[in-house]
């Protein structure tokens, strides 16, 4: 039986591209997987003329020998190309690699385009510290220390792992690749390297300090400046003072994040303040002059109306929180709140009477309230 035009086997035309002819082969390696047609015989061996033609046309100078010569190039002694039906441990063993290119091939981008290679020494793992600031401090800015346990750099072997900062050596088991692949059946498994844990190299003599792990724990003390504006959930990256990484690998990153205490006085909304004032009943019914405290330690004197109410803000511009590296601040607004006056004096209650009995017109919303209400039970009787 002749063979098929390898072209047409990938339903490619003769003068695709690397790339065309790849992207032809993936759609045909999916079409085709015997995974996916449990029901079709042919499947595997379709599968199977498919790796075979890619095979060759992906390989520059097999391509130009088979374009002239055709299948005539691989017969005959002149390139021993791939054989796709032979039986068999050889037949398994072609299936075997072709299963695994295709897998490779289809999958490789997705797992990290790591196919072959062995792993990079390992990034240290980054940290989280959690850290509170007053209002105060988050009003001005400040710098703190702060004592972070972490994973640094073994001084003994400078990171290497290895005793007096020798060299690692090349893993004998995956001659440097990181990776062992083991042949089951139709599957070609690839694992991490067991002797090496994926590195491609193993130390001899590992360092008595580390123990070969190339850092050691230890707690740092770090100076952090924690900017003007900061609020509850503010994260801030300080790069490379994170853990270090195994054996001389990069260190990761340490992340602070910011948590803003309650205040006793003032309560923030973004970049707003709110105070809640207390006032008397005779200030809140004549009016006045208080004074209310701002978040600089600075005090301000705010004009309380006659006939003012509970609930009642009044605005003082600029006197709220900065913007998180932003200029300007925000307001801060002052809630008035009247206060009940309570153990009163005999005096104090004859005057209160007094005092209401020549009430006039002086409580307009609990006259409205209950005239609102006397409409109410008219209506229901009505």
């Amino acid at each position: 039986m002749s063979k098929r035009d390898y072209y047409d086997v990938l339903g490619a035309t003769k003068g695709a591209s690397a790339d065309e002819l790849k992207k032809a082969y993936r759609k045909k390696a999916k079409e085709l997987h015997p995974d996916r047609n449990a029901d079709n015989p042919e499947a595997e061996s379709q599968f199977k003329e498919v790796n075979e033609a890619y095979e060759v046309l992906k390989d520059a100078d097999k391509k130009a020998a088979y374009d002239r010569y055709g299948h005539a190039a691989f017969e005959g002694g002149m390139g021993g190309g791939p054989r796709p039906g032979g039986g068999g441990m050889h037949g398994n063993a072609d299936f075997a690699s072709a299963f695994s290119d295709v897998f490779d091939d289809l999958f490789g981008d997705f797992m990290g385009g790591q196919r072959g290679g062995r792993q990079r020494a390992a990034r240290g793992d980054d940290l989280r510290y959690n850290l509170r600031v007053t209002l105060e401090e988050a009003y001005n800015g400040i710098q703190k220390t702060i004592n972070v346990p972490t994973s640094v750099q073994c001084g003994s072997c400078n990171g290497s792992g290895a005793e007096g900062g020798a060299e690692p050596v090349q893993c004998p088991t995956c001659s440097g690749m990181g990776k062992v692949r083991a042949t089951q059946g139709f599957f070609t498994v690839e694992r991490t390297c067991p002797t090496c844990s994926g590195l491609g190299q193993i130390i001899k003599n590992p360092c008595r300090t580390c123990s070969g792990a190339g850092r050691v724990q230890r707690e740092r003390a770090l100076s952090v400046n924690i900017p003007a504006g900061v609020e509850t959930g503010t994260r801030i990256r300080l790069g490379g003072e994170g853990e270090a990484g195994m054996r001389g690998g990069p260190p990761g990153d340490l992340y602070i994040f910011v948590e803003v205490t309650p205040h006793k006085i003032f309560e923030r909304e973004g970049r707003e303040l709110h105070c809640r004032v207390p006032v008397s009943m005779t200030v809140a019914a004549l009016g006045g002059d208080i004074e209310v405290p701002t978040i600089d330690g600075g005090r301000s004197r705010v004009k309380i109306p006659s006939g003012s109410q509970s609930g009642r803000q009044m605005r003082l511009r600029g006197k709220g929180m900065p913007g998180l590296r932003q200029p300007g601040h925000g307001d801060m607004f002052i809630e008035l709140a009247v206060e009940t006056p309570v153990n009163l004096t005999s005096r104090q209650k004859e005057l209160l009477k007094e005092f209401e009995s020549l009430a006039e017109d002086n409580n307009p919303e609990s006259t409205s309230f209950f005239k609102s209400v006397k409409n109410f039970w008219d209506s229901m009787k009505g």
